[in-house]
């Protein structure tokens, strides 16, 4: 029985094109890029600088504008926690959504036992925050809005450019964790002006541990403070040896990210089979704008737990893989509306362009078959099929 792997949200394969980009960084030219005196430091830094170039010319910035990190985790706590340190004169009032990352919700915790006020937006069914309630919650002591460009779990996309021009007009600074939007959707940050933005790089088939933050240069330049402090690496922005090969590979990663044709199509015929064959099923967010990507389905009447465990051979989540040990609910499903039950039996199928046509038609058939065989002796189930449970 073949490997299926749909759990690309959580993380992708490395394209092997990128593989062979970061190979030489290890084995040959393995110098420190701060070593510029002789021969590999200074290869290894003129790779820094082609990786940076490449996001650069993605993003449509400057280069001076992107400072590399180990991921969005760190490009979070950099910015949330350095924007209250630096503007503690403006305010204490942060503005983020229910449904972000867990990343963001527990730095805004940890933030809020320090005495800063967070608003946390609400989500309608949909998983859409209201542009309007957004608009009204920022104070003249609000001091940075962080909403995510996509969400992990449901694949649901907000109107970033919508929300940034609505901090341009009340002058505060728009922070967008674009994790899972970068290296599926064109970002083109001269079109929308977030102000500071950060993604991953094993997100898009580069690889683990590296990634980048996007600060925009304005008039009066955005003061973050480095999260770790050291040598003068990153101008100073982030202390610590640059990671050459990880650098190298996000930097080619990005640049030969594309949004797959393919990836739609399998989708939604994955969808279409499941509502075909499978009764009492709900797409969560179906209706909304969602990554072309992700679907997020529950299976009602029995646990998400019981179907991975039994197709070991499907790679799949019941969410997001940072919280993926929790006993709860998902968060973002919660927020969406969705009950107890039905967020427990809420599968996410993820899919990357190394999906194939065979991988969904062999999960479609295999998670028929097991839904079937769980509902057939599932107590529950039967007591829904008699009308005496809703």
């Amino acid at each position: 029985m073949s490997w299926i792997y749909l759990d690309n949200n959580a993380t992708t394969k490395i394209d092997p094109l990128v593989l062979d980009t970061m190979l030489p960084f290890l084995q040959e030219s393995y110098g420190n890029a701060s070593s510029v005196q002789h021969r590999i430091g200074r290869e290894a830094n003129q790779a820094i600088a082609l990786a940076r170039g490449q996001i650069a010319q993605k993003f449509h910035v400057k280069e001076s504008e992107i400072f590399f990190n180990s991921g969005a985790t760190e490009g979070i706590n950099t910015v949330l926690r350095g924007i209250v340190h630096a503007y503690a004169r403006k305010g204490k009032h942060i503005i983020t959504c229910q449904t972000e990352h867990k990343a963001v919700l527990t730095t805004c915790a940890q933030l809020e036992r320090n005495g800063i006020e967070i608003t946390y937006l609400p989500v309608d069914q949909n998983g859409a925050i209201d542009l309007q309630m957004l608009r009204d919650s920022i104070r003249p002591d609000t001091i940075l809005v962080c909403i995510m460009a996509a969400n992990n779990e449901s694949g649901i996309v907000h109107p970033v450019l919508e929300i940034a021009q609505i901090c341009q007009e009340k002058d505060v600074l728009f922070f967008c964790d674009a994790t899972q939007l970068v290296g599926k959707q064109e970002i083109d940050l001269q079109q929308i002006p977030i102000d500071i933005l950060t993604f991953s790089a094993h997100k898009f088939h580069g690889p683990k541990g590296v990634g980048a933050l996007y600060v925009r240069r304005k008039r009066k330049p955005i003061q973050i403070p480095p999260l770790i402090s050291g040598g003068q690496q990153e101008n100073g922005f982030r202390g610590g040896t640059l990671n050459v090969p990880n650098i190298v590979g996000c930097g080619k990663a990005l640049a030969i990210a594309n949004a797959h044709p393919g990836i739609k199509r399998y989708r939604d015929e994955l969808e279409r089979q499941i509502k075909l064959q499978i009764p009492e099923i709900i797409i969560h967010g179906e209706q909304a704008p969602r990554l072309n990507n992700t679907s997020f389905i529950a299976f009602r009447h029995i646990k998400a737990a019981e179907i991975m465990t039994a197709i070991p051979h499907i790679a799949l989540s019941s969410g997001s893989a940072c919280t993926s040990g929790l006993l709860g609910p998902s968060h973002v499903l919660k927020a969406m509306g969705a009950s107890d039950d039905d967020a427990f039996a809420s599968v996410r199928f993820s899919l990357s362009k190394f999906t194939t046509k065979a991988d969904v038609e062999q999960t479609i058939g295999d998670l028929v078959k097991t839904v079937q065989r769980l509902r057939s002796s599932s107590p529950i189930w039967q007591l829904f099929k008699d009308g005496l449970i809703t």
